[in-house]
């Protein structure tokens, strides 16, 4: 285009606006179009599963008790990110997660790796009071947790909402859900290993320290020991690498 046209166009504010629409629109269509045809936008990571009926229990109770509001679940991809967090967190970890728990700041660590890193002592000791194992925690302690029995009155329920937002739960697991949320608290129940064919590498035993009872700290555990413990990132490297 010569000097001249571009003189033209910069003294036209009118002709201006209307040529920035319109490449702004074709940008715009190139952009968004290609999203209408494509059945995600998510990278599928192996590992990946739905939450076991426990481990979303203890998801609600996490954002019942506003967690998110000092711990964020997202570890950005910087090196000092990762050398305190670990690997940078995936779309895909945050896929079945309705609402997101990114957070928005951090008054304590990001905990989207936290899970393994602690024993369940460890946690229940904390969430009674963080200062015995934190002695510079300002974290409230949550020891009613531990005295509270669950109360899910239709766990199936929670699952078919999260499959009306496209959650892969299959009828077989909408079925098991009250089941298999007892079942992930008891190693010697009957049904272990139908429970951890459908939801693989669920850690099934105790979390809280008392058998005797299905406590919100059980669920909260168990939520907490899942995070970050799905996906095989050596593996997830080695993939990356190849390409």
């Amino acid at each position: 285009m010569s000097l001249f046209s571009h003189k033209t166009i910069e003294k036209n504010s009118i002709l201006l606006v209307v040529l920035s629409l319109l490449v702004v629109s074709i940008g715009g269509l190139v952009e968004i179009a290609p999203l209408f045809y494509l059945e995600s936008t998510i990278e599928k990571v192996k590992g990946m599963r739905p939450y076991s009926p426990l481990e979303l229990a203890g998801r609600d109770i996490y954002i019942r008790e506003g967690c998110y509001n000092c711990h964020s679940q997202m570890i950005r991809p910087l090196r000092d990110e990762a050398e305190r967090y670990g690997h940078y967190s995936l779309a895909a970890e945050s896929m079945y997660d309705h609402p997101f728990q990114w957070g928005s700041k951090r008054t304590g660590p990001d905990l989207a790796r936290v899970g393994g890193r602690y024993s369940d002592e460890w946690h229940v000791t904390h969430m009674k009071n963080p200062r015995d194992v934190v002695p510079e925690s300002i974290m409230p302690g949550y020891p009613f947790l531990a005295t509270t029995a669950l109360a899910v009155p239709n766990i199936a329920d929670n699952l078919i909402a999260n499959k009306m937002v496209g959650v892969p739960y299959s009828d077989e697991m909408i079925a098991q859900a009250a089941a298999d949320l007892n079942t992930q608290v008891d190693p010697d129940a009957d049904d272990v290993d139908g429970l951890l064919e459908r939801y693989p590498k669920a850690q099934v035993r105790d979390f809280d320290g008392n058998p005797a009872m299905l406590s919100e700290m059980d669920a909260l555990i168990a939520y907490l020991q899942m995070m970050g413990t799905l996906v095989d990132f050596t593996s997830y490297d080695v993939d990356a690498n190849k390409r």
